[in-house]
């Protein structure tokens, strides 16, 4: 999580929600994860594909044809190989399906959309950018009162923004220019009004 935003880029991100709640009566939170989900699956079926191909050839270079030598090597591997799965998201990711990715990112940011409270907001005008780091997606979702006046297309068009940030190294510019974007499009249906309060505070969310 340290590597993904550093505190002087959280603090330039959050800037910039102050920032864009100024000009809009709508509430922008941007949450970072470092995954949707634990994938313990993952480590399972690496480290057993892994350590079923190494035990073989191990117990050949041995010379033993015994199970119990199989076995023993199969063990020593599958607790090593699944420590190590465990441990790096690239050999992790490699075991984890797409969809399976898709469906987690999906439930975790409508989960975390009610527990951070975005639909509560007086005139249901909240926006969550969920940022899953292990699946490299991005999810926003708007409440019903946004989601009637701009098409979902447009609220993609900001995720895929913020994606190819990412994949350049240049996420907490990406993320602040998405936050100017949702800004832009809020401001256009749901100007700021006078009695505007801040309803959902401008700090980055890290965690779950």
């Amino acid at each position: 999580m340290k590597q993904f935003l550093t505190v002087e880029e959280r603090f330039a991100v959050e800037a910039r929600v102050k920032a864009a709640e100024k000009v809009t009566s709508g509430e922008i939170v941007v949450m970072v994860v470092p995954s949707s989900h634990h994938y313990h699956a993952a480590s399972l079926v690496g480290s057993t594909a892994g350590s079923m191909i190494l035990a073989i050839l191990s117990a050949w270079m041995y010379g033993s044809q015994s199970m119990w030598v199989f076995l023993a090597f199969f063990g020593v591997f599958f607790i090593l190989l699944n420590e190590i799965i465990k441990r790096n998201d690239l050999f992790k990711r490699f075991f984890v399906k797409r969809q399976e990715m898709a469906e987690e990112v999906e439930e975790g940011a409508v989960r975390s959309f009610y527990h951070s409270k975005v639909n509560e907001t007086a005139q249901h005008t909240g926006i969550l950018l969920y940022i899953s780091i292990f699946e490299h997606r991005v999810r926003v979702l708007a409440d019903t009162g946004i989601s009637g006046k701009i098409e979902q297309h447009r609220w993609q068009e900001v995720a895929d923004m913020i994606i190819g940030g990412i994949r350049t190294g240049r996420q907490s510019e990406a993320i602040c220019k998405a936050v100017d974007r949702c800004a832009a499009m809020l401001q256009e249906h749901f100007p700021r009004r006078q009695d505007d309060s801040n309803e959902l505070g401008d700090v980055v969310i890290i965690g779950r």
